[in-house]
């Protein structure tokens, strides 16, 4: 039986998840290959880790994008197991977390109780000077407030769509969005309010004024649940202590070198940019921007939405425009360091969020030698600053040195540091077009390109534009694309099941 081919395109998450569940395959006994092309010099998209030497000894460990994976989402983890890399999981480290919100010239602390933006703690919430006393009172008017609609038997968020703006608005007051809501929820998918899509990334707000009633009601008993569940399940003796946030002991980027490892590098090409890609009698023909051309029997698409556009316009015109109305945000992140006696203030904290009403050029900050351990040699404090977003554009169109010299100057007000004090090491890690935008409708434009994909004999899209932007999502989209294709191909493959994968 001939070896099935399938191409990649994409070496961040979602492609390299797909490239390592091919390789699954094969292993398991399918007569299928992959090759992965990343138009890059380096694999990992937006998993980007250095590990940087410090002038008087010591290292850091810097990630550029993401730095993190939430612990409830479970693809790296059973990735991670797989790889035998899971022992290189590290928690957050719980006893510093605390997130601070800019408030003028002050850093306020996020009141104890806040859930998301929702606040389940009376006391707290009325003696926290991040609100006015109306907004206090608004927000708690969340609890009698009736929903907007009851939805018929069947339907589900995406059935009632709304914009992340009009929903806290309309639960919780126009204070609520703007000092907590915006910076928080909005600033995890560097997201506009106005526009991004509550069903597409946070459904739950909507079932939750649904089941209960209130955001409030519903975070309650979330919170209930939980504490239940930690009484049920304490944790084991020498175990690792729980965390929401998790990471690699050396970086984000040590899962990704796991996965290419593991993929194999006679399968990897980086430096291949495709310029174009067309279907042919017996499959698809791939032609690098240097004019190699590459046939396949499948292909993968797992790059960005506008690079997407670009490849699937001669494949079919209506999937091509709706992946051009998926909107990218660029934005850069900025770690730096500083000695610790530069740093008179409390160290003992994650992040801060600067509001857009506070109308500052720089996003958030977040305190990587206290959330991870071993992340900056002894004497040192490493953070990242956050620029650009929907709203700040034009922000990238600065260099790296002026990025850094606004990051630093922000971080030295906002820490109340010397004003000449200077970071020992800094950098830029840019990412134009790196975030996907789920505006209103979001859902049922991917829907209709899954349709018509579904159509597309040995082809799938992969990434995250479509249904999640986190690594997990990622991941499980480049398997779930994997899956397709192989259907398509007439291979059965299921990791579920002990007994060998088979072709039909």
């Amino acid at each position: 039986m001939r070896v099935k081919r399938v191409i990649v395109i994409g070496g961040g998450a979602a492609g390299l998840g797909a490239a390592y569940k091919i390789r699954r395959a094969a292993e398991a006994g399918c007569d299928v290959d992959c090759v992965l092309l990343e138009k890059d010099t380096r694999l990992g998209g937006k998993l980007a880790t250095d590990i940087v030497r410090d002038a008087e000894g010591g290292e850091y460990v810097i990630d550029g994008g993401s730095d993190a994976f939430i612990s409830g989402k479970p693809a790296i983890g059973r990735i991670a197991r797989m790889l035998g890399i899971a022992e290189e999981m590290v928690p957050a480290r719980e006893e510093n977390k605390k997130t601070l919100i800019v408030k003028g010239k002050r850093l306020i602390e996020l009141p104890d109780g806040i859930m998301m933006f929702a606040p389940t703690k009376l006391v707290p919430l009325a003696t926290t000077p991040l609100y006015s006393w109306p907004a206090k009172f608004r927000m708690a008017l969340d609890w009698f407030m009736p929903p907007k609609v009851r939805w018929a038997e069947g339907e589900t968020a995406q059935d009632h769509d709304e914009t992340l703006e009009s929903f806290v608005v309309r639960r919780m007051g126009r204070e609520s969005l703007d000092r907590l809501a915006e910076p928080l929820v909005g600033g995890v998918h560097a997201s506009d309010p106005k526009e991004m899509s509550l069903a597409a990334t946070f459904p739950n707000f909507l079932e939750m004024e649904q089941q209960s009633g209130s955001l409030i009601k519903g975070f309650l008993a979330e919170r209930k649940k939980r504490e239940e569940m930690r009484r049920k399940y304490p944790p084991k003796p020498g175990a690792k202590p729980w965390a929401f946030f998790n990471t690699f002991r050396r970086g984000m980027q040590q899962l990704t070198d796991g996965i290419a490892g593991a993929v194999g590098a006679k399968r990897i090409r980086t430096g291949a940019e495709v310029a174009s890609l067309e279907r042919i009698s017996e499959g698809w023909r791939v032609t690098l921007a240097s004019g190699e051309t590459l046939d396949a029997d499948a292909v993968i698409v797992a790059t960005e939405a506008w690079a997407a556009t670009r490849l699937m316009r001669e494949i079919d015109d209506d999937v091509a425009d709706l992946l051009a109305s998926i909107p990218c945000s660029s934005s850069a992140t900025v770690p730096m360091a500083f000695r610790t006696e530069d740093c008179p203030a409390d160290l003992a904290w994650f992040g801060i969020l600067s509001p857009q009403v506070e109308k500052r050029p720089i996003l958030a900050v977040t305190l990587s030698s206290s959330k991870w351990p071993d992340r900056s040699p002894e004497g040192r404090v490493l953070l990242r600053g956050f620029v650009g977003g929907p709203q700040n554009q034009r922000m990238l169109e600065a260099s790296d040195e002026d990025l850094i010299e606004m990051v630093r100057a922000q971080i030295v007000e906002l820490l109340g540091m010397k004003g000449d004090a200077q970071p020992v090491i800094a950098s830029v890690y840019r990412w134009v077009g790196g975030m996907p935008q789920y505006t209103l409708g979001h859902l049922d434009r991917v829907d209709e390109i899954e349709r018509r994909c579904s159509d597309i004999r040995g082809l799938a899209l992969a990434g995250g534009a479509y249904r999640g932007v986190g690594i997990p999502n990622c991941i499980e989209s480049g398997e779930a694309a994997v899956s397709k294709v192989l259907g398509d191909l007439g291979i059965e493959y299921a990791e579920d099941t002990a007994a060998p994968a088979r072709e039909r």
